[in-house]
């Protein structure tokens, strides 16, 4: 299926609001999205609300997680109820053991377009997204390979 990633390419190092995608094998987070979990689907899934973000702010506790609040955050964020997150699933980059300004929230999420970047996550068609989401199978412990053809090329 066609994708599409960050507007500057993909990282070997990333670092946060470098609008790179980060190479390499990565398990999935918990799915998401603004409606209702896809019928079929064995992953874990959070129905997000207005009340949840993204913190991208290195200076944060929160930084690289989940944040929930009646409250905007004060500092940077993502909002986690936009059209592009209807349907999605957090990429385990930088989730565990998290490294401050090493980049975060990148997500497998619905794109706005074949020809439109993304500010590092990886993005499709929804209809590939809900197809990807009904596919992850927790007992498999499915992952996601990130990375030039090169890159890939060379992976053991």
């Amino acid at each position: 299926m066609k994708g599409v990633i960050g507007y500057n390419g993909f990282a070997v190092s990333k670092k946060e609001g470098d609008g790179k995608s980060p190479m390499g094998i990565y398990s999935f987070g918990t799915a998401f999205g603004t409606v209702t979990k896809p019928s079929g689907m064995a992953w874990t899934y959070r129905k997000s609300t207005t009340n949840d973000y993204w913190i991208d702010a290195p200076s944060s506790k929160y930084y690289n997680k989940w944040y929930t609040s009646a409250r905007k955050p004060a500092v940077s964020h993502e909002k986690m109820y936009q059209p592009l997150y209807k349907y999605g699933a957090v990429i385990n980059y930088n989730t565990s053991s998290i490294v401050k300004g090493k980049g975060s929230a990148i997500f497998l999420h619905i794109w706005r377009g074949s020809n439109s970047a993304t500010a590092g996550c990886v993005a499709t068609e929804e209809k590939n997204v809900v197809r990807i989401l009904k596919w992850l199978n927790p007992k498999s412990d499915p992952r996601i390979v990130m990375g030039t053809v090169d890159y890939v090329k060379k992976m053991k």
